[in-house]
């Protein structure tokens, strides 16, 4: 087992793994930027060292500054959280050459995983069903509009190299497709230095229902059920649940083999997450693997009782996997709660909290890293908490969910829990009519 862990990470998900390590007797490190000195992740770990101003790049994203930390402190592993470097088949690279270990896959399956089209030739060659598109990325204009004839309207175009929404666009006519195939190109070379393009079936009113696996070093790969992410605004997941309300025993277990299935094709090594789009006649389709842990992992340690930091810092140490497929024992609920004025687009919201306190009592939890006199700042995501509930049945959770929101008080900036207050109240939530276009309807007017 490692002696000492070095997080890769910032905020709730680096306080959590610190909490993790320590109940296994394993030594942390922080690092952070100089606008997070204050963050409980640093107060909390054995040792912290500063990586750089506030800027991501120079921080967060810097491997040089990061590998230097490690060196200093004498780490043997590293933990990227999820974001940042998580899915950096370099950094994981870097680890190795060092002999640090990265937790997490190996370089190889963070690539195969993390372009968009050699994912979806690697589910085809394993028989996991995928959305109808275009064979590699799109040449020009005119081989798009020819795939999307093919496939029938209304398409997706999406990067190859994306992620969080970023170089999609949804065409439901010839007429629309070379300005949205220019729109795409565009945010995909801003934002990734890749305008690479492809072409699927979009697929309406789909649900977003991903499966969580976990893969040892020696060819074991297990699923620990689904998690319902369709409640998102922009590709931004802002509920998650488990199980789905849309669940049937016999999609599980054809979704769970298929997200085996994903695993073993590629040899995985550790946590990880096989995302799919359903429609509305529960035929399901691979959308793309996080090869991370998520940040609604909460969700599934509650229903299974089980510890996924833990997981993986085991399996990276060569631990085997010793349980089976797991099912839901119970229902649980994660709304995400943001610095953000949900009455007004969802703007952030940094600044500093005034007041601040989190719900409490049973099946309630809360996974943050801020308080009362936290300067949020406008550098990074706006996520400041989790409030995840567990309960015997859905409905009982979600009356759970609502008395918790009630006593969740966060004063000085303006918050997304107004939002999920509403959302637990609505009829259609409620009764599990929703999937992933859900909120466009959806009044948020004060």
């Amino acid at each position: 087992m490692f002696k000492k862990i070095l997080i890769a990470n910032r905020g709730e998900i680096a306080l959590r793994i610190i909490r993790t390590c320590r109940e296994m007797g394993i030594k942390t490190v922080a690092v952070y930027s100089t606008a997070d000195r204050e963050s409980l992740h640093v107060r909390f770990a054995d040792e912290a060292v500063c990586i750089g101003p506030p800027s991501s790049a120079d921080s967060y994203l810097h491997i040089p500054t990061i590998m230097a930390a490690v060196e200093i402190t004498n780490a043997d592993a590293v933990h990227p959280g999820y974001g940042f470097l998580a899915e950096n088949a370099d950094f994981a690279e870097v680890c190795a050459e060092y002999g640090i270990k990265f937790i997490g896959p190996t370089p190889d399956q963070i690539r195969k995983m993390g372009d968009k089209i050699t994912a979806k030739d690697t589910m085809i060659k394993a028989g996991v069903p995928v959305v109808p598109g275009s064979e590699g990325l799109l040449k020009d204009v005119s081989h798009g509009l020819t795939v999307a004839e093919e496939i029938g309207y209304p398409v997706i175009l999406k990067a190859t190299a994306g992620g969080g929404g970023k170089g999609m666009r949804i065409v439901w006519n010839p007429e629309e497709f070379e300005e949205a195939w220019n729109k795409a190109r565009q945010e995909a070379k801003a934002s990734f230095s890749n305008d690479g393009i492809y072409v699927e079936k979009f697929i309406e009113e789909p649900r977003h229902i991903e499966f969580q696996i976990a893969g040892d070093q020696y060819g074991k790969v297990i699923h620990l059920s689904e998690r319902d992410c369709s409640i998102q605004r922009r590709h931004q997941k802002l509920v998650e649940e488990c199980p789905s309300p849309f669940m049937t025993d016999e999609l599980r277990q054809r979704m769970g083999e298929a997200a085996v299935l994903a695993g073993v094709a590629i040899d995985y090594e550790g946590v990880g997450t096989v995302e799919f789009l359903v429609d509305k006649y529960r035929n399901f389709y691979f959308m793309e693997m996080n090869t991370r842990i998520q940040v609604e992992h909460p969700v599934t340690e509650e229903v299974i009782d089980h510890d996924l930091i833990k997981e993986q810092i085991k399996i990276a140490a060569g631990d085997r996997i010793t349980g089976d497929n797991y099912i839901p024992m119970s229902h649980a609920i994660e709304c995400r709660i943001n610095a953000e004025d949900p009455f007004n687009n969802f703007r952030p919201s940094p600044g500093k909290i005034t007041s601040f306190h989190s719900s409490k009592g049973h099946g309630v939890r809360v996974d943050t890293h801020v308080y009362a006199g936290y300067a949020i700042p406008p550098y990074y995501d706006s996520m400041i908490a989790k409030l995840i509930c567990r309960a015997p049945t859905r409905e009982e959770c979600i009356t759970k969910m609502e008395r918790a929101l009630d006593e969740f008080i966060i004063e000085g900036v303006k918050t997304t829990v107004p939002f999920h207050q509403r959302l637990m109240k609505d009829k259609d939530f409620r009764e599990g009519n929703f999937h992933t276009g859900f909120l466009n309807t959806f009044d948020l007017s004060e």
